[in-house]
C-alpha cells in the first residue's frame, strides 16, 4: 500500500512537514497504538491551516464531521482507509501527543483525547 498525497487531503492530513527522523525505539507498538488510540478521538491544527479530529472506534470505524473511513492495525503500523485502499502509518506516542511517520519522517501531530468528546 503506497503512501499518498490525496488520501492525505481527505482528511486534513500535513502536506510536507519533514522533520528529525525517529528511531524504531520510539515508536509505537501495535499494542501500545490499540491501547492509547482506539475507542479515543486525535485532533490537531495542521500545518497550511488544515486541521482533523478522528474518532476511532473499537469496531474498526473512522468517524468525523462530514466523513467515515476505516482503520485497521497492521503490524506496528496504523492503516487508514477513506475509499478505495488504505495507507499505514508507524505512531509515536509521548503521554497525549501522538505523530504519524511514514518511512521514519513525521508527517503529522495530533493530541488523543479520551472517549468521542465531539460526538461523531
Amino acid at each position: 500500500m503506497g503512501w499518498h498525497a490525496h488520501d492525505i487531503s481527505i482528511h486534513g492530513r500535513l502536506l510536507g512537514l519533514i522533520a528529525a527522523p525517529v528511531t524504531s525505539a520510539e515508536l509505537a507498538t501495535s499494542a501500545e497504538i490499540m491501547d492509547m488510540i482506539i475507542g479515543n478521538t486525535v485532533e490537531s491544527g495542521m500545518a497550511e491551516g488544515a486541521a482533523y479530529a478522528e474518532f476511532y472506534s473499537t469496531d474498526g470505524a473512522i468517524k468525523a464531521d462530514g466523513y467515515r473511513g476505516k482503520w485497521p492495525v497492521e503490524g506496528d503500523a496504523m492503516c487508514f482507509g477513506y475509499g478505495e485502499g488504505a495507507d499505514c502509518l508507524t505512531v509515536s506516542i509521548d503521554g497525549d501527543s501522538v505523530s504519524w511517520m511514514v518511512d521514519g519522517e513525521e508527517v503529522g501531530t495530533g493530541t488523543i483525547f479520551s472517549g468521542n468528546p465531539n460526538a461523531f
